[in-house]
């Protein structure tokens, strides 16, 4: 497993986390491919096994990827981001105003909101996907999940999704957790061709 700390991470200076400022869609998963093509590259991973996982704005990086296409063969989404408009208009007053700085403002920038949202490139997506959402969150309500979900199976694209009721953004239940990675790691099987051991 690679954990990529993608330009915006904390840690390597200032400079390093003002990458993202303006341009959140773009460095992140510029940075990830990068990650993927060099690990395969150097002979340290399959690629066409090479799958992507991450929740929240990871959610989204992995959901902007696979619209790239061409370095991930599966990709596993925790209740992330598929539309920029939506974020916007549904996120709790907390967030409200993150998207300035990583985006730009509304209704100035709304084009790039588009642009960069993956619900926009739904059709590139082209690889499974497990989409795993929490029905209580009022960060990224279930409506961000269910949007991509839609679009893949319009377009029979595999994938599964799993709503948890009563989990908000990130989960906290054991239960929940143990489920969320036993379906990640049964999803990764099926895709993969390979049994997950007990």
């Amino acid at each position: 497993m690679l954990d990529v700390n993608y330009g915006g991470s904390t840690g390597y200076g200032r400079a390093y986390r003002e990458r993202l400022d303006g341009r959140w869609g773009v460095v992140d998963v510029d940075d990830v491919i990068s990650a993927a093509r060099g690990l395969a590259d150097a002979g340290l991973a399959d690629p066409a096994r090479i799958a992507i996982r991450g929740g929240s704005a990871g959610g989204w990086t992995v959901l902007s990827a696979l619209v790239r296409g061409g370095a991930f063969a599966a990709g596993i989404s925790r209740y992330g981001v598929a539309d920029l408009r939506l974020l916007a208009a549904e996120t709790h007053d907390f967030e409200a105003t993150y998207l300035d700085g990583l985006v730009g403002p509304l209704p100035e920038y709304e084009d790039v909101y588009i642009e960069r949202s993956p619900l926009t490139h739904a059709d590139r997506i082209d690889v499974p996907v497990l989409l795993l959402q929490g029905g209580e969150d009022r960060v990224l309500p279930p409506s961000q999940s269910e949007s991509i979900r839609d679009a893949l199976a319009a377009r029979g694209v595999d994938h599964e999704y799993v709503l948890y009721p009563s989990e908000g953004h990130g989960f906290r239940s054991a239960e929940t957790i143990v489920d969320s990675l036993e379906r990640e790691l049964a999803f990764l099987g099926r895709v993969f061709g390979f049994e997950p051991r007990r």
